[in-house]
């Protein structure tokens, strides 16, 4: 093993998926859980609660409490990850800032695997961070792209984009988190990295929705790319790099989650075709669909900035509005014609 500690925090699928990644490279790997079903499932060798069926390595150790995870750790710590959903970044570290603080003054820096928009600030998950750790945004970096939890942890070959401020930690923690089936690309496209990851998870309820209501090929492929246009024209409110959202975090994720059948915003989008709301659905189960919220978030954004965007918007409609996804799709359809190229 290269590396001794590693402290994840969360214990969900990715969060898992990306410990189990880690265990190959670090002798010890601890999950911060807050459930005592998952603490007991991975104590037995498996996230029953969230992956079924899949081992977990030996080295990947649940803790409940501080104290516990402390004592596991005994103070060598090499890397973070925060595998928790957008929503729940700002609670966390404003209740364990002392903690992080003592941790970033030592140099270690932090992994997020969040892929979401607050529906409250507009913020994307850098801005939720820095406004904590102002002084040590060199610490983080964030982790995107066309990623499975699943397939992770079948060790199938995948390639994800790791997006930072700094070219040391970067090339730090990608060497941290690569094996022969994992590999990151660096970016210092911070906001182009988290939009793409962001947005994608709209589209892909959208295109859950799309297959849902029977119909094919030809109208996915029509919403991916005319998706990827208003993708862009939220980057150019963020002042993202175009070129980011045609790589692995943006139409690499975008493809995967919209034609993929693990995707959990594709599946709650088949759901929602099938005439269950969508508090129905999220209050029945137990993992985070993070494009729920976006929506709401991309449309305040939109209205805001004035952007074109409307597959967002009409998904807007549907979720919060309780309008027929056939009649929104009529309205796209109806809509006046526009030029493919800068319209």
């Amino acid at each position: 093993m290269k590396y001794d500690s590693v402290l994840v925090i969360g214990a969900g699928a990715f969060g898992t998926s990306i410990a189990s990644v880690l265990a190959k490279n670090f002798k010890k790997v601890v999950l911060k859980v807050r459930s005592q079903d998952v603490y007991d499932s991975i104590k037995e060798g498996e996230n029953k609660v969230y992956l079924p069926g899949l081992p977990i390595a030996k080295n990947l150790i649940p803790a409940l409490s501080w104290e516990e995870a402390d004592q596991l750790l005994d103070g060598k710590i090499d890397l973070i990850v925060s595998g928790l959903p957008t929503a729940g970044i700002a609670h966390f570290f404003k209740d364990n800032f002392d903690r992080f603080e003592n941790y970033f003054k030592k140099g270690i820096p932090l992994v997020s695997l969040s892929k979401g928009i607050d529906p409250e600030t507009l913020e994307l998950s850098d801005d939720l961070f820095f406004e904590y750790f102002p002084f040590f945004k060199d610490n983080f970096v964030f982790l995107s792209g066309p990623s499975f939890a699943k397939e992770i942890m079948e060790e199938q070959i995948t390639i994800v984009t790791l997006a930072g401020r700094s070219r040391q930690t970067l090339t730090a923690v990608a060497k941290m988190l690569e094996t022969p089936y994992f590999k990151t690309m660096g970016s210092y496209d911070i906001k182009g990295v988290l939009l793409g990851g962001a947005l994608k998870n709209v589209l892909a309820i959208a295109g859950g929705i799309i297959e849902g209501l029977g119909f094919n090929y030809n109208t996915r492929a029509a919403m991916i790319t005319r998706g990827i246009s208003e993708m862009l024209r939220f980057g150019v409110v963020y002042n993202a790099r175009s070129e980011t959202f045609y790589g692995l975090s943006g139409m690499g994720d975008l493809i995967l989650t919209t034609t993929g059948d693990l995707s959990r915003n594709k599946t709650f989008g088949l759901e929602l075709a099938k005439g269950r709301t969508a508090e129905e659905i999220i209050n029945g189960q137990r993992t985070v669909v993070e494009g729920y919220k976006t929506t709401k978030a991309a449309y305040l954004i939109s209205q805001k900035y004035e952007i074109s965007a409307r597959i967002f918007n009409g998904l807007y409609t549907v979720l919060y509005e309780k309008k027929d996804p056939r009649d929104v799709i009529g309205q796209v359809m109806n809509a006046p014609m526009r030029f493919e190229i800068g319209d």
